[in-house]
Protein backbone atom coordinates (compact mmCIF):
# COMPACT_ATOMS: atom_id res chain seq x y z
CA UNK A 1 0.00 0.00 0.00
CA UNK A 2 1.45 3.72 -1.04
CA UNK A 3 0.96 5.59 2.07
CA UNK A 4 1.63 9.36 3.14
CA UNK A 5 2.19 10.31 5.91
CA UNK A 6 2.11 13.81 6.93
CA UNK A 7 3.72 15.58 10.39
CA UNK A 8 2.59 18.87 10.69
CA UNK A 9 3.38 21.90 13.28
CA UNK A 10 2.79 25.30 12.61
CA UNK A 11 5.76 26.18 10.97
CA UNK A 12 6.34 23.22 8.48
CA UNK A 13 4.67 20.29 7.59
CA UNK A 14 6.78 17.33 6.35
CA UNK A 15 5.29 14.65 4.27
CA UNK A 16 6.31 11.28 3.58
CA UNK A 17 5.24 9.22 0.82
CA UNK A 18 6.24 4.98 1.86
CA UNK A 19 5.31 1.98 0.09
CA UNK A 20 7.29 2.45 -2.82
CA UNK A 21 10.79 1.15 -3.93
CA UNK A 22 11.82 4.55 -1.62
CA UNK A 23 10.36 6.87 1.07
CA UNK A 24 10.21 10.35 -0.28
CA UNK A 25 10.29 13.23 1.85
CA UNK A 26 8.35 16.97 0.53
CA UNK A 27 8.46 20.21 3.12
CA UNK A 28 5.51 22.36 2.78
CA UNK A 29 4.26 25.80 4.60
CA UNK A 30 2.80 24.19 8.10
CA UNK A 31 -1.05 23.58 8.18
CA UNK A 32 -3.27 24.49 11.25
CA UNK A 33 -6.96 24.12 11.82
CA UNK A 34 -6.75 27.85 13.69
CA UNK A 35 -5.65 29.53 11.01
CA UNK A 36 -6.41 27.53 7.62
CA UNK A 37 -10.03 26.98 5.78
CA UNK A 38 -10.54 23.53 4.25
CA UNK A 39 -10.02 25.11 0.94
CA UNK A 40 -6.92 27.24 2.26
CA UNK A 41 -5.60 23.56 2.74
CA UNK A 42 -6.79 22.45 -0.28
CA UNK A 43 -5.11 25.18 -2.36
CA UNK A 44 -1.64 24.75 -0.61
CA UNK A 45 -1.58 21.04 -0.84
CA UNK A 46 -2.28 21.74 -4.90
CA UNK A 47 0.11 24.34 -5.20
CA UNK A 48 2.82 22.74 -3.01
CA UNK A 49 2.12 19.33 -2.70
CA UNK A 50 0.85 17.27 -5.36
CA UNK A 51 3.08 18.67 -8.43
CA UNK A 52 5.90 16.99 -6.48
CA UNK A 53 4.11 13.97 -6.08
CA UNK A 54 3.87 13.33 -9.79
CA UNK A 55 0.84 11.74 -9.77
CA UNK A 56 2.18 8.88 -7.05
CA UNK A 57 -0.87 6.21 -6.23
CA UNK A 58 -1.63 7.40 -2.89
CA UNK A 59 -3.94 4.71 -0.82
CA UNK A 60 -4.01 6.21 2.72
CA UNK A 61 -3.20 9.48 4.12
CA UNK A 62 -2.29 9.69 7.53
CA UNK A 63 -2.01 12.92 8.74
CA UNK A 64 -0.64 14.17 12.48
CA UNK A 65 -1.00 17.99 12.97
CA UNK A 66 -1.10 20.46 15.36
CA UNK A 67 -4.45 21.82 16.72
CA UNK A 68 -6.04 18.20 15.73
CA UNK A 69 -6.99 17.31 19.09
CA UNK A 70 -10.39 18.04 18.54
CA UNK A 71 -13.43 16.36 16.42
CA UNK A 72 -14.50 19.32 14.43
CA UNK A 73 -10.73 20.61 13.43
CA UNK A 74 -9.91 17.08 12.19
CA UNK A 75 -13.23 17.45 10.15
CA UNK A 76 -11.98 20.84 8.95
CA UNK A 77 -8.45 19.39 8.16
CA UNK A 78 -10.02 16.27 6.38
CA UNK A 79 -12.16 18.33 4.50
CA UNK A 80 -9.17 20.08 2.86
CA UNK A 81 -7.07 16.91 2.50
CA UNK A 82 -9.92 15.44 0.36
CA UNK A 83 -10.33 18.31 -1.92
CA UNK A 84 -6.28 17.70 -3.17
CA UNK A 85 -6.89 13.90 -3.10
CA UNK A 86 -10.32 12.87 -4.36
CA UNK A 87 -9.41 9.54 -4.84
CA UNK A 88 -8.57 8.70 -1.54
CA UNK A 89 -10.82 6.90 0.58
CA UNK A 90 -8.80 6.45 3.67
CA UNK A 91 -8.02 9.83 5.16
CA UNK A 92 -7.24 9.08 8.98
CA UNK A 93 -6.85 12.93 10.97
CA UNK A 94 -5.05 12.97 14.59
CA UNK A 95 -2.77 15.60 16.72
CA UNK A 96 0.58 16.01 16.60
CA UNK A 97 0.73 14.80 20.16
CA UNK A 98 -0.81 11.42 19.01
CA UNK A 99 2.36 11.31 16.43
CA UNK A 100 4.81 12.31 19.10
CA UNK A 101 3.51 9.68 21.18
CA UNK A 102 3.89 7.22 18.79
CA UNK A 103 7.47 7.87 17.62
CA UNK A 104 8.72 8.29 20.58
CA UNK A 105 7.38 5.10 22.43
CA UNK A 106 6.19 2.96 20.02
CA UNK A 107 4.09 0.41 21.79
CA UNK A 108 5.60 1.35 24.96
CA UNK A 109 4.51 3.21 28.14
CA UNK A 110 5.88 6.83 28.43
CA UNK A 111 5.67 10.68 28.50
CA UNK A 112 6.07 12.49 25.20
CA UNK A 113 6.78 16.16 25.08
CA UNK A 114 6.66 18.32 21.82
CA UNK A 115 8.85 20.67 22.08
CA UNK A 116 9.24 22.52 18.79
CA UNK A 117 7.34 26.36 17.70
CA UNK A 118 4.83 25.19 20.16
CA UNK A 119 5.04 22.66 23.38
CA UNK A 120 2.52 19.99 24.51
CA UNK A 121 3.22 16.73 26.82
CA UNK A 122 1.13 13.78 27.40
CA UNK A 123 1.32 10.41 29.44
CA UNK A 124 0.41 7.43 26.94
CA UNK A 125 -0.11 4.23 27.48
CA UNK A 126 1.52 1.78 24.70
CA UNK A 127 -1.93 2.20 22.46
CA UNK A 128 -3.29 6.01 23.16
CA UNK A 129 -2.79 8.87 25.14
CA UNK A 130 -4.49 8.36 28.46
CA UNK A 131 -3.75 12.11 29.95
CA UNK A 132 -3.03 15.47 28.75
CA UNK A 133 -2.39 18.71 30.39
CA UNK A 134 -3.58 21.82 28.21
CA UNK A 135 -1.89 23.12 26.04
CA UNK A 136 -2.96 26.48 25.52
CA UNK A 137 -1.40 27.98 22.95
CA UNK A 138 1.53 30.77 22.54
CA UNK A 139 -0.13 33.32 24.74
CA UNK A 140 -1.44 31.29 27.20
CA UNK A 141 1.20 29.14 27.64
CA UNK A 142 3.94 26.80 25.47
CA UNK A 143 6.22 27.17 28.08
CA UNK A 144 9.73 25.89 26.61
CA UNK A 145 8.83 26.14 22.95
CA UNK A 146 10.64 28.21 20.50
CA UNK A 147 7.76 30.59 20.88
CA UNK A 148 7.85 30.75 24.35
CA UNK A 149 12.16 31.12 24.47
CA UNK A 150 11.82 33.24 21.76
CA UNK A 151 9.72 35.85 23.10
CA UNK A 152 12.21 35.70 26.55
CA UNK A 153 14.82 36.35 24.42
CA UNK A 154 12.62 39.33 22.58
CA UNK A 155 11.88 40.62 26.36
CA UNK A 156 15.64 41.02 27.05
CA UNK A 157 16.48 42.95 23.67
CA UNK A 158 13.80 45.63 24.55
CA UNK A 159 14.14 46.13 27.96
CA UNK A 160 17.55 46.46 27.83
CA UNK A 161 18.67 43.59 29.90
CA UNK A 162 21.17 41.77 27.67
CA UNK A 163 24.66 43.31 28.11
CA UNK A 164 26.37 45.62 25.62
CA UNK A 165 27.82 42.80 23.89
CA UNK A 166 24.38 40.53 23.37
CA UNK A 167 22.33 43.87 22.85
CA UNK A 168 25.22 44.30 19.70
CA UNK A 169 24.89 40.67 18.44
CA UNK A 170 20.79 41.24 18.41
CA UNK A 171 21.00 44.20 16.68
CA UNK A 172 23.95 42.91 13.88
CA UNK A 173 21.98 39.32 13.45
CA UNK A 174 18.17 40.84 13.27
CA UNK A 175 18.39 44.77 12.46
CA UNK A 176 14.90 45.20 13.94
CA UNK A 177 14.07 47.75 16.46
CA UNK A 178 10.94 47.80 19.08
CA UNK A 179 7.93 49.27 16.80
CA UNK A 180 9.07 47.05 14.07
CA UNK A 181 9.01 44.28 16.64
CA UNK A 182 5.25 45.15 17.75
CA UNK A 183 4.20 45.01 14.45
CA UNK A 184 4.99 41.89 13.82
CA UNK A 185 3.69 40.49 16.75
CA UNK A 186 0.26 42.22 17.10
CA UNK A 187 -0.41 42.95 13.50
CA UNK A 188 1.05 40.76 11.08
CA UNK A 189 0.26 36.59 10.83
CA UNK A 190 2.04 33.98 12.84
CA UNK A 191 3.56 35.78 15.35
CA UNK A 192 4.36 32.35 17.06
CA UNK A 193 6.27 31.43 13.93
CA UNK A 194 7.72 35.02 14.12
CA UNK A 195 8.47 35.13 18.08
CA UNK A 196 10.15 31.61 17.33
CA UNK A 197 12.52 32.63 14.78
CA UNK A 198 14.74 34.38 17.20
CA UNK A 199 15.39 31.29 19.15
CA UNK A 200 18.17 30.63 16.97
CA UNK A 201 20.14 33.53 18.37
CA UNK A 202 20.47 31.25 21.82
CA UNK A 203 21.87 28.39 19.91
CA UNK A 204 24.26 31.20 18.25
CA UNK A 205 25.47 32.08 21.87
CA UNK A 206 25.34 29.42 23.77
CA UNK A 207 27.94 29.80 26.49
CA UNK A 208 26.70 33.13 27.93
CA UNK A 209 25.20 33.05 31.18
CA UNK A 210 22.32 34.98 30.50
CA UNK A 211 21.57 33.02 27.37
CA UNK A 212 21.92 29.65 29.51
CA UNK A 213 19.60 31.28 31.86
CA UNK A 214 16.85 31.69 29.59
CA UNK A 215 17.59 27.95 28.36
CA UNK A 216 16.94 26.75 31.26
CA UNK A 217 14.53 28.97 32.67
CA UNK A 218 12.16 27.86 29.92
CA UNK A 219 12.56 24.40 29.99
CA UNK A 220 12.60 24.17 33.39
CA UNK A 221 8.92 26.10 33.18
CA UNK A 222 7.79 23.38 30.83
CA UNK A 223 9.08 20.48 33.39
CA UNK A 224 7.09 22.12 36.50
CA UNK A 225 4.69 23.15 34.61
CA UNK A 226 3.50 19.99 32.44
CA UNK A 227 5.13 17.37 33.40
CA UNK A 228 4.93 17.60 37.43
CA UNK A 229 0.76 17.76 36.62
CA UNK A 230 1.72 13.56 36.30
CA UNK A 231 1.86 11.23 38.55
CA UNK A 232 3.82 9.04 35.74
CA UNK A 233 6.30 11.37 35.01
CA UNK A 234 8.42 9.22 38.21
CA UNK A 235 7.08 6.07 36.62
CA UNK A 236 7.93 6.15 32.87
CA UNK A 237 10.57 7.28 30.61
CA UNK A 238 10.60 10.91 29.19
CA UNK A 239 10.88 11.37 25.46
CA UNK A 240 11.14 14.53 23.80
CA UNK A 241 10.77 15.33 19.82
CA UNK A 242 11.09 19.08 18.44
CA UNK A 243 13.83 21.40 17.60
CA UNK A 244 13.90 23.29 20.95
CA UNK A 245 14.79 19.50 22.65
CA UNK A 246 17.63 18.82 20.42
CA UNK A 247 19.31 21.77 20.05
CA UNK A 248 18.97 22.21 24.21
CA UNK A 249 18.83 18.62 24.71
CA UNK A 250 22.24 18.77 26.99
CA UNK A 251 20.20 21.18 29.15
CA UNK A 252 17.09 18.56 29.19
CA UNK A 253 19.36 16.34 30.58
CA UNK A 254 20.80 18.31 33.16
CA UNK A 255 17.12 19.41 33.76
CA UNK A 256 15.73 15.77 34.35
CA UNK A 257 18.76 14.73 36.46
CA UNK A 258 18.21 17.41 38.88
CA UNK A 259 14.66 16.44 39.09
CA UNK A 260 15.18 12.92 39.76
CA UNK A 261 13.51 11.89 36.18
CA UNK A 262 14.22 9.03 33.45
CA UNK A 263 14.95 11.42 30.57
CA UNK A 264 14.21 9.05 27.27
CA UNK A 265 15.09 9.64 23.53
CA UNK A 266 15.07 12.77 21.79
CA UNK A 267 14.16 13.43 17.77
CA UNK A 268 14.33 16.23 16.36
CA UNK A 269 11.61 15.06 14.04
CA UNK A 270 8.70 12.44 14.78
CA UNK A 271 9.10 11.07 11.18
CA UNK A 272 11.03 8.28 11.33
CA UNK A 273 9.42 6.84 14.11
CA UNK A 274 6.02 7.30 12.45
CA UNK A 275 7.31 5.57 9.18
CA UNK A 276 8.36 2.39 11.30
CA UNK A 277 4.83 2.88 13.09
CA UNK A 278 3.03 2.38 9.67
CA UNK A 279 4.98 -0.10 8.05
Amino acid sequence: MIQLIADSGATKTTWSLIGGARTKTITTAGISPYFFTAADITALLQKDLLPKLKDAPVEAIHFYGTGCATKENQQLVKAGLKGAFKGVKKISVESDLTAAARALCGHDKGIACILGTGSNSCVYNGKKIVRNNPAPGFILGDEGSGSYLGKKTVQYFIYQTFDEELQHRFQVKYNTHYREILQHVYKEPWPNRYLASFTPFLSENRGHYMVENIIEDGLSDFITTHLYKYPETWKYPIHFVGSVAWHFKDVLKDLCNSFELSMGQVLQSPMPGLIRYHQ
